[in-house]
């Protein structure tokens, strides 16, 4: 079916605000260029990723890559054309948690700066995400702090940084942050980490198609089975693309969570203070980025709340007009629909 395109001013009874849309400052982007001349052992996940958009000459690769670097007309006249009246931005994947830790730090702050300077230039139709080097924690929390003086209400992570998680006790800096200051984390994701991108790599479904999804959905779930939440119980964790499955596995992964500490099989599974369910039901808010489909997004309401899910559009990655058309045509209440697309996005962004 083909549905006419959205047109932005909430004409439709709310507005669309997309919050897991994408840029990239291009003085970083130059930094990647130069980790994949004179890396020869880059990491592969990020020769994979990277190393296509910035060197490939097809219609989608550049589009992406024009797109990810306009914080001004490009993007505002992308937005209308598909009916957006605001994006939630953040630092594309990987961000910087691909450099060492003194690039890396330098690079989210020109970063943050950068996407300031936007959404102080657009305020109704832009709002940001503190980026943040995981390889620096205490810079890290400091960083957080500044974001929300510059009006950012929420903290990028882009999954893994050289193959490390969040319930590292040496990153709990940043969760310990992020929750003192009411500043949710959205945990995007990355490739594979070379421990585990070669059997992806060699079929060809290392990224967005699959690769992204399984790392990201494992590192929430570290999350929650190593007590993490336990420790930082209030904090906020949003996963894009209807919760990198999780929602769809909860049954599944409490049973076997609870069966798995019963039987003592693995000494680093202890019990922990909520079940798997209760983490997805409290701690966790999903979006609907790259995944504009309709039984998909009525599931995840159904599962952890329809408080709890929000409309994203995956821009510049997943772009498609005709998507956002589709979903205003979901058979939901308007007043549901309304949270879906709008006011779960002004709570939870503080917008």
């Amino acid at each position: 079916m083909i549905f006419a395109p959205s047109k932005p001013g909430g004409e439709a009874g709310y507005l669309r605000i997309a919050t897991e849309e994408a840029f990239a400052p291009p003085e970083m982007l130059t930094a990647y260029k130069r980790l994949l001349k004179e890396d020869p052992n880059i990491d592969p996940g990020f020769k994979s990723l990277m190393g296509f958009y910035l060197s490939s000459q097809s219609a989608r690769a550049r589009f992406i890559t024009e797109s990810l670097t306009d914080l001004a007309d490009k993007r505002i006249a992308d937005m209308d054309a598909r009916g957006i009246d605001m994006q939630v931005i953040a630092l594309t994947s990987p961000g910087v948690q691909i450099f060492e830790r003194d690039e890396a730090i330098e690079i989210a702050k020109l970063a943050n700066d950068q996407l300031a300077e936007a959404c102080r230039s657009k305020p109704t139709r832009f709002a940001g995400m503190t980026a943040v080097a995981p390889q620096a924690p205490e810079f890290s929390a400091k960083e957080i702090e500044r974001g929300k003086k510059l009006g950012f209400n929420a903290v990028v992570v882009n999954s893994h940084t050289h193959g490390e998680y969040l319930d590292d006790p040496k990153f709990w800096p940043i969760l310990e942050a992020a929750e003192a200051l009411q500043t949710p984390i959205y945990l995007h994701p990355n490739t594979p980490p070379p421990k585990m991108i070669a059997p992806f790599l060699e079929a060809g479904l290392d990224g967005a198609i699959y690769g992204f999804g399984v790392e990201t959905g494992f590192h929430a779930l570290r999350l929650m089975t190593s007590g993490a939440l336990d420790r930082f119980p209030r904090l906020q964790i949003i996963l894009g693309h209807m919760g990198e499955a999780l929602p769809f596995w909860k049954y599944r992964l409490d049973y076997m969570h609870r069966a798995t500490v019963r039987s003592n099989r693995y000494p680093m599974v202890k019990a922990t203070q909520r079940s798997i369910i209760e983490y997805l039901e409290q701690n966790f808010y999903v979006t609907s980025s790259g995944m504009a489909w309709e039984p998909a997004i009525k599931f995840a309401q159904q599962q952890i709340g329809p408080d709890r899910v929000l409309y994203a559009m995956d821009y510049p990655y997943q772009a498609d007009p005709e998507e956002v058309a589709s979903l205003d045509k979901m058979d939901m209440p308007l007043a549901q629909k309304k949270m879906f697309f709008q006011t779960n996005a002004e709570r939870v962004f503080g917008i």
